[in-house]
């Protein structure tokens, strides 16, 4: 009896340990499952804080370029604005043509020849005393065509433009009464001009365009020289070259003062007759 009351309750015990070990187990496993659905709840939890934060990243990036967007679009309104004011303005302006510059003027002075005026004999009949010296007078004009007020781009305020000029020369009377014209009686003592004309034409360059003081210079231009009497060969004929500055003056409206200096060089001699020399002289003109 005894052994079976102890066998019962052997029975007893194992049933109750086997029942604590698997209430164990099972507690074990639902606290293992409870851990994992956690650490997933908190990984969850923190995906969706992340796309949260990006999502209120990107929000605020896509007001920054709205308001950049409509910032745009009212800059570019307003300056269309002001693009169709300015055309309506300049529509509205009246028209103004730049002026041109032109000017003519007549001018004169004094002309010294490096050499006396020599060899002036008209064929083979002698004048004799027939000499001028090297000072003379001059007088003639010139036109000044303009061409364009910036120096073709590379200098504001500064004009080009093209000379065209002409001036008489009167260097000498002189009377003949030496030679074959002595013999002749009738025609001797008889006078001779001595005299030069001289044609040019010169680029010319002015500064200060639009002031009333213009001061200028002429880098080289060509001159034509025409002689009377002729020389010994009977030339009367040679080219050249000018040099010169100046400076003019606008007294009043169009109406333009200057003087000058210029200096003429030929590269050969009229057959024994020397034209270089230097002019010094003054101008009066209007501007058209």
């Amino acid at each position: 009896m005894t052994f079976k009351k102890t066998k019962i309750a052997m029975a007893v015990a194992t049933a109750t340990l086997a029942l604590a070990s698997s209430s164990a187990m099972a507690h074990s496993k639902a606290e293992r499952i409870a851990d994992a659905t956690a650490k997933k709840t908190a990984a969850l939890e923190a995906q969706v804080q992340q796309m949260a934060s990006m999502m209120q990243a990107m929000q605020a990036e896509l007001s920054r370029v709205k308001a950049q967007a409509s910032t745009a679009v009212s800059s570019n309104s307003q300056k269309l604005q002001e693009l169709d004011q300015w055309m309506a303005s300049v529509k509205s302006a009246p028209v103004h043509v730049a002026s041109k510059d032109n000017l003519i003027a007549a001018r004169g002075g004094w002309m010294h020849f490096n050499d006396n005026r020599d060899g002036t004999d008209t064929g083979g009949l002698d004048f004799g005393g027939l000499r001028g010296d090297r000072d003379a007078y001059y007088y003639g004009g010139a036109i000044d065509f303009n061409v364009n007020n910036d120096l073709f781009g590379f200098m504001d305020h500064t004009s080009f433009a093209m000379e065209l000029g002409v001036e008489y020369a009167h260097i000498a009377n002189n009377k003949s009464n030496t030679g074959i014209l002595a013999m002749l009686g009738a025609r001797a003592n008889k006078t001779a001009d001595v005299n030069q004309l001289r044609i040019s034409i010169a680029p010319k360059i002015k500064f200060m365009h639009g002031s009333k003081l213009r001061p200028w210079i002429i880098p080289a231009g060509l001159d034509i020289n025409i002689i009377s009497p002729p020389s010994n060969a009977i030339t009367v004929l040679n080219t050249g070259m000018q040099f010169g500055a100046g400076v003019n003056y606008e007294l009043f409206n169009g109406i333009v003062a200057g003087v000058d200096g210029r200096y003429h060089h030929s590269f050969d001699n009229i057959d024994g007759v020397d034209t270089d020399g230097f002019t010094l002289g003054g101008s009066l003109g209007f501007r058209f």
